[in-house]
């Protein structure tokens, strides 16, 4: 099999759809990222489910900025100023520069798994694309660029404590910290139509509705596999939540749109603490 060069996208056709996903992971500009994963289809690739690929230093790649931090060290700004306003939609971009990139990695990280399981991940990773370009397009009509305020990694964080576990990965990422987004989201839409943002609340509707399918690849995937392994979805995710300190999710929780996207009354009931679901 031809290797391509991590920097020269366009060689796709000469590789499998995971080995090309690792070299776009290893990009550090996010744009070209971006671009090079909406360019091309997951269907134009071969998949090799059983190739087993090393990881190489500087993953993920990253541009030199936003400066990381804590969050504890992210300035809390009213929406209702300029900079406050764009700092919002900073922090939106950023969190769709890391979705990039916890998609290309769960496709290049984790073998054996079914083609469709590769597929659905690259399309995942396509739309996540599509909301940087939203939201980075949007932030320059507020005078600003991705890059401009700070940011922290929690997103990435646990794609690196659940890098060896494929369950713990799909428990962690896409059903807790990304179905948070679907939490947090309306919410989010409410301060932007407040402010006169109506643009950045279209892209926000957007964003939701792909998410919610994004939730969904997560939530199937990870079913699969506990039916595979012979493992109660509920116990399970409450065990790889405590074993990985994932973070503590509290409401008001959307149940509308985490039930489209595949979560059962059953986790519901669990993530609420309550016997049923109303």
């Amino acid at each position: 099999m031809t290797s391509t060069h991590p920097n020269n996208p366009q060689d796709a056709t000469q590789t499998s759809l995971r080995a090309h996903a690792l070299q776009l992971l290893l990009l550090g500009n996010t744009q070209q990222k971006a671009d090079a994963v909406r360019a091309l289809p997951a269907n134009d690739l071969v998949v090799n489910t059983a190739q087993r690929l090393s990881e190489p230093v500087g993953v993920p790649g990253r541009p030199e900025r936003p400066k990381l931090v804590l969050p504890a060290a992210l300035k809390h700004r009213s929406v209702g100023t300029p900079q406050g306003h764009a700092s919002l939609i900073h922090a939106l971009t950023h969190i769709e520069a890391n979705a990039i990139n916890l998609a290309l990695d769960v496709v290049w990280r984790f073998a054996d798994m079914p083609e469709a399981f590769y597929r659905g991940w690259w399309q995942v990773a396509a739309e996540e694309a599509l909301h940087f370009q939203l939201l980075q397009d949007h932030l320059r009509t507020l005078g600003h660029a991705y890059g401009d305020f700070p940011a922290h990694d929690g997103l990435w964080d646990m794609a690196f404590r659940t890098q060896a576990d494929l369950l713990a990965r799909l428990a962690l990422v896409p059903r807790t910290l990304e179905a948070r987004g679907l939490d947090a989201t309306p919410a989010i839409r409410t301060k932007l139509i407040s402010v006169g943002d109506k643009s950045g609340a279209a892209i926000l509707d957007i964003i939701l509705s792909d998410e919610i399918g994004h939730v969904a690849t997560g939530n199937r995937w990870y079913a699969a596999l506990c039916s595979q392994r012979g493992l109660d979805p509920v116990s399970t995710y409450a065990e790889l939540a405590r074993k990985h300190s994932a973070p503590v999710l509290k409401g008001p929780f959307n149940l509308a749109a985490r039930r489209a996207a595949g979560f059962t009354d059953t986790e519901l009931a669990a993530l609420c603490g309550t016997p049923a679901i109303a």
